[in-house]
C-alpha cells in the first residue's frame, strides 16, 4: 500500500493555506499542481530560490536540491520542486528576494564593501 503524508502549505503571496496528501516519493510542487493550485516555481531543478520554503513541522527529503546552501537547509528551509515528503509536513512560502538575501546578502556585501562605489575617483 502506498504511503502518504498530509502536506499544509501557507501562501504567504495568496494569503491561503492549502493541504494535500501527498504520495512518499512525489515531489510535492507536482502534486500540488496536479490539484491545479499554483505555487511558486521557476527552475523546478532546485536551482534557485524562487520555490523556497520554511519548514514549520515535518520532515522532507530534498536531496536533489543545490539551490540552498547546508547552513540554510539546517535552518529548516527547503526547495518545494524537489522536495518529497518523509512525514506530515506543515510548510510556508517564502519570498525569493528574502531567501536569497539571507543565503547570499553577507557575500555580496563583502563584494560590494571591496569594489567601492563605481563613482570612486
Amino acid at each position: 500500500m502506498e504511503t502518504h503524508h498530509k502536506v499544509i502549505i501557507h501562501n504567504r503571496k495568496s494569503g491561503r493555506s492549502i493541504a494535500f496528501d501527498v504520495p512518499e516519493g512525489e515531489y510535492i510542487l507536482r502534486c500540488f499542481e496536479s490539484h491545479g493550485e499554483e505555487l511558486p516555481f521557476s527552475c523546478r531543478n532546485g536551482c534557485c530560490t524562487t520555490c523556497a520554503v520554511r519548514i514549520i513541522s515535518g520532515e522532507m527529503d530534498q536531496s536533489a536540491g543545490i539551490g540552498l546552501s547546508k547552513e540554510m537547509v539546517g535552518k529548516g528551509y527547503g526547495l518545494l520542486c524537489v522536495a518529497k515528503a518523509l512525514s506530515p509536513l506543515e510548510l510556508e512560502t517564502q519570498d525569493e528576494d528574502e531567501v536569497y538575501e539571507m543565503q547570499f546578502g553577507k557575500f555580496l556585501g563583502q563584494v560590494k564593501a571591496q569594489a567601492g562605489s563605481p563613482f570612486d575617483i
